[in-house]
């Protein structure tokens, strides 16, 4: 079966480039007025010099940049705002942090204010804020007001059309009236009673007449041979013609529409960590490990001293376990067990009972065991964040046991996770854990990795269920 797929405008206005070009000049201009303003009320300097204006120069385009890659100009009609701020927060996260490491490696940190970098960012990004927090009010008000909204013509089984207008209908302030709705084949559209909305049994005819902005498609993949035909008694008419699948009955983990070598693809199951992000996860993941490596480089040296001296055999234990992509790799701990305490195999579960030496059961119960793996981050086999690796033998056993096992490999093997915060670890229930580590990967963010990390600090190196 092949769908043909008319190339329509974006689900923003027609104008809706310029808002998106108003708003990245907003973030650059709020730029170079911070570090105006910062530096006459710090420095109590009426003028630049020069390397400022370099520097000042440097973080807009960085900007340009960053906030683009992450989304933060995007469309954001009918969708919640708060991941918006939260981006924009990463945004002028990250452009410091490229900013102080230019700096570093160039030489020229002892050239800069600290102070005025620092405030400078910030007073930009409250700049930022402010005016996204006055003017998307605004926007909602004019919509409400029956103003830059768009008319929708919605076509399909009452099911899915029912499910389209109670999202629209739920989120007036997106900016889509429905004016009429189509219902196919014998739905009597007793699903769609109540919401004081209008329908016609689905006729070419009546089609042919469409007069509305929007036109979507609302049927199941199943139908793909009636959308086919439907999108073809749709060619009279100049509006957006849109296909809304119903795929209540599929598990899906980013979801979203590829073009690719001019092919449209629906991706049902993918990987957050792609173009942009993948680039940021890795910078989060080098840097953060780094630091972390830097700072318990004393905790390691008399970890490792205590494990040498409680027992005999090496100071770490490497296991084979996997990666994204299912990939194996060789994980590192510090050592807990007698070197010969698996020479009869592995099994799974049964933490309090293995063997362990009197160290070994002590830097078990809090986490010291994992800190190498700060070492396999730096190295690129493991995220500080992410699903916990399992053993290659289990996974094996796992993947035909444990619905959607498999999709945790989709991200990085993380030395923490969404799970452990949550207390599942050890011999805590599987399924939980593989529930815990697919909404990570479905919500992933900078923010919330940041979020895991502070978590994990706080309230999981030392766990009951850690052993």
């Amino acid at each position: 079966m092949e769908l043909t797929f008319r190339r329509g405008r974006s689900l923003s206005h027609q104008y809706g480039w310029l808002s998106c070009r108003l708003a990245q000049l907003t973030d650059v201009t709020a730029v170079a007025l911070a570090a105006y303003v910062v530096h006459v009320a710090y420095l109590k300097q009426w003028t630049l010099p020069p390397l400022y204006v370099w520097g000042t120069t440097v973080g807009m385009l960085l900007l340009a940049i960053v906030l683009p890659a992450l989304g933060v100009y995007n469309t954001w009609r009918g969708r919640v705002l708060s991941p918006l701020l939260f981006k924009l927060m990463m945004g002028y996260a990250v452009v410091g942090l490229v900013c102080t490491s230019l700096l570093f490696f160039s030489g020229l940190s002892e050239a800069f204010s600290r102070v005025w970098l620092v405030t400078t960012l910030t007073v930009a990004f409250l700049t930022s804020l402010s005016t996204r927090a006055a003017i998307y009010p605004l926007l909602k008000r004019y919509r409400m007001h029956g103003r830059n909204r768009r008319q929708v013509v919605l076509i399909g089984d009452a099911h899915s059309c029912a499910t389209a207008a109670s999202h629209l209908q739920a989120e007036p302030t997106a900016g889509f009236d429905i004016c009429t709705i189509y219902l196919m084949g014998e739905d009597s559209g007793k699903e769609l009673a109540g919401r004081n909305l209008g329908w016609l049994p689905y006729s070419v005819n009546r089609v042919n007449d469409i007069q509305s902005d929007e036109v979507w498609i609302c049927l199941p993949l199943a139908e793909g041979q009636r959308v086919k035909q439907t999108i073809a008694d749709l060619g009279v008419t100049a509006a957006n013609v849109r296909f809304m699948p119903d795929m209540r009955d599929f598990r899906l983990i980013n979801h979203n529409i590829s073009h690719v070598a001019n092919l449209y693809l629906l991706d049902m199951t993918c990987s957050p960590i792609s173009g942009s992000a993948r680039f940021f996860k890795a910078l989060e993941d080098r840097v953060i490990s780094a630091l972390i490596l830097l700072l318990i480089s004393p905790v390691l040296l008399a970890v490792a001293i205590g494990v040498k001296l409680s027992s005999p055999g090496p100071v770490f234990y490497r296991q084979e376990r996997v990666s994204w992509s299912g990939k194996p790799f060789g994980m590192l701990k510090f050592r807990s067990m007698p070197v010969d305490s698996e020479k009869n195999g592995v099994t799974w579960g049964g933490a309090q009972q293995k063997q362990t030496t009197a160290f070994g059961a002590f830097i078990r119960r809090t986490s010291l065991d994992e800190l190498p793996q700060f070492l396999n981050v730096l190295k690129g086999d493991m995220s500080i964040v992410g699903p916990r690796p399992e053993r290659t033998v289990f996974v094996d056993k796992f993947k035909h046991e444990i619905p959607g096992y498999m999709q945790k490999h989709l991200m990085k093997a993380g030395i923490t996770g969404w799970a452990q915060i949550q207390g599942w670890r050890g011999d805590t229930d599987l399924d939980k854990r593989i529930e815990c580590d697919l909404w990570y990967i479905e919500n992933w963010s900078l923010l919330l990795d940041v979020k895991i990390i502070l978590l994990t600090v706080f309230k999981g190196f030392i766990n009951k269920n850690a052993y």
